[in-house]
């Protein structure tokens, strides 16, 4: 078992595209109505190549190993990474609790102990302005939730 880490920055409007952050799944049904289709055949271009988190954490997996930010074999070791990741944006989140050292000391031993276990870890916070901050750790070979999804660096 090891550990994937993704981050993504952007704009809030951009994140809440929710077609292109789902795998597309079944095709409509020729009655469907003409948006369903269009929303279908907009994640079947965009999801697989698209840099926004997808809605489910495991499905990180599917996307490109160039969206891997880094690898660990250790909890501890994507924990000091999402460390990193969250002190660095941490002066610009819109909100001030979620700036707390406290908190984000917190927040980091939470995940640690998930990944512990096989859990997935994804945080969002949004940033000063219209920007939102995602970051995600995904427990790879296998991942609890998604047992059939291959990891992407291997």
């Amino acid at each position: 078992m090891h550990h994937h880490g993704y981050a993504w920055v952007g704009e809030k409007k951009t994140f809440d595209r929710e077609s292109v952050r789902r795998p597309p799944g079944r095709a409509p049904a020729a009655t469907s109505e003409q948006e369903v289709h269009e929303r279908y055949r907009e994640a079947v271009a965009v999801f697989p190549t698209a840099e926004l988190p997808p809605i489910q954490t495991a499905n990180w997996l599917v996307k490109p190993p160039s969206m891997i930010r880094g690898a660990w074999e250790e909890p501890k070791e994507a924990g000091e990474w999402l460390g990193l990741q969250l002190a660095e944006f941490a002066p610009r989140f819109a909100s001030e609790q979620d700036r707390e050292v406290t908190r984000l000391v917190l927040l980091v031993k939470s995940a640690v102990e998930r990944l512990t276990w096989g859990g997935d870890v994804s945080l969002g916070h949004y940033l000063q302005g219209t920007v939102f901050h995602s970051v995600a750790l995904v427990t790879c070979s296998p991942n609890r939730s998604a047992p059939d999804l291959a990891c992407p660096s291997q």
